[in-house]
């Protein structure tokens, strides 16, 4: 018998079982071609009598696969990780779905690019997501760098071939938004997010977002883009304090996030305005915090839960075929209304 607090190893199994230690590795990977169904039995009954916990690492070189999946997040430095509630959110999601298909999430923050080889190969990951990289920066991923790795990008509107993707439609999403306000009578509406290219989510959202105007005839005024700095309630709450001073005429805000929008409507709040008789905002997420805050926010919904697990199934159907997945899947979204919009001069 091992003693009491030592970690019960095949070697205790086949001793009190009174076989070899290549029978009891047989059984408990499941090798059951040489061993009979009683020497199966009795092995696997000493085994749950002994307390014996199988070995990931060594369940993993048996199988050749390390079962660990990288989720990569840009770190802005050594102490912070670049993760915003929609992305804490994700990380959750994609935590779960990994646990129910047997693998395990290795989460590691990057600050440079080049840091992501090490990440891939020092854990013999059998695949990667990246969460919150921009477009360019999985544009740069090269055969030399991803190795033999399956990489999956969330948000990505990337043409990589070496990645898939997932993501919502974005595109749809911000025409909804500004849609919803014309209908109300809304027409300075300042369009804020952080600064874009031609390619990426924010772009996306921009574009539809001026689609809108489009699709009724109305001019949008260019002018009224308002950039910050990074997607974050303390950028959302500086733009809300100066906006009607930058923007006198506005009358509605759309924020390309939930937290960016709580900001702006808490900085507006603050300045003597109110929200929504003065200024209308909508956001994009549909975070628990838009039921929490008040006014309740109106925001675009997509389906970060079913975004994570497509994402996952996509990534583990990769890994464990073989293939290739290089086309993205995107995900529908939808506008919830609340109570932070209301018709213009209310």
């Amino acid at each position: 018998m091992p003693t009491p607090g030592r970690r019960v190893t095949l070697r205790d199994i086949a001793d009190a079982a009174g076989v070899s230690i290549m029978t009891v590795s047989n059984v408990v990977n499941d090798n059951r071609a040489r061993v009979s169904p009683e020497t199966i039995d009795r092995v696997r009954r000493i085994a749950a009598e002994l307390g014996y916990v199988p070995s990931a690492s060594a369940r993993s070189l048996a199988a050749r696969s390390s079962r660990l999946i990288g989720l990569l997040v840009p770190a802005a430095g050594e102490d912070s990780l670049m993760i915003s509630p929609h992305n804490v959110a994700m990380v959750g999601q994609i935590e779960r779905e990994l646990r129910k298909g047997g693998y395990h999430l290795l989460l590691r923050g990057i600050t440079d690019l080049g840091e992501v080889t090490e990440a891939l190969r020092s854990w013999s990951l059998d695949g990667a997501i990246l969460l919150g990289f921009l477009d360019e920066e999985v544009d740069r991923l090269t055969a030399d760098v991803v190795g033999a790795v399956r990489v999956l990008a969330i948000d990505s509107y990337s043409a990589n071939p070496l990645t898939a993707g997932a993501r919502s439609d974005d595109f749809t999403g911000a025409r909804l938004a500004a849609r919803h306000l014309l209908d109300l009578g809304h027409r300075s509406v300042v369009f804020a997010g952080p600064s874009f290219s031609s390619v990426g989510v924010v772009h996306q959202r921009f574009e539809g977002f001026r689609q809108a105007f489009a699709d009724v005839g109305v001019e949008w005024d260019d002018r009224l883009v308002a950039t910050v700095d990074a997607t974050t309630h303390a950028e959302g709450l500086a733009l809300g304090r100066r906006l009607l001073v930058d923007h006198p005429e506005t009358t509605a805000v759309f924020a390309t996030a939930d937290i960016l929008a709580i900001g702006v409507v808490e900085g507006l709040l603050s300045d003597g305005a109110s929200v929504p008789d003065d200024v209308s905002v909508v956001g994009f997420d549909n975070l628990d915090l838009c039921e929490y805050v008040t006014p309740k926010l109106t925001t675009v919904a997509q389906d970060i839960a079913g975004k994570a697990i497509t994402a996952v199934r996509m990534l583990l159907d990769s890994v464990e075929t073989g293939t290739l997945a290089t086309a993205a899947v995107t995900m529908g979204v939808r506008l919830v209304r609340r109570e932070s919009t209301a018709p213009v001069g209310r």
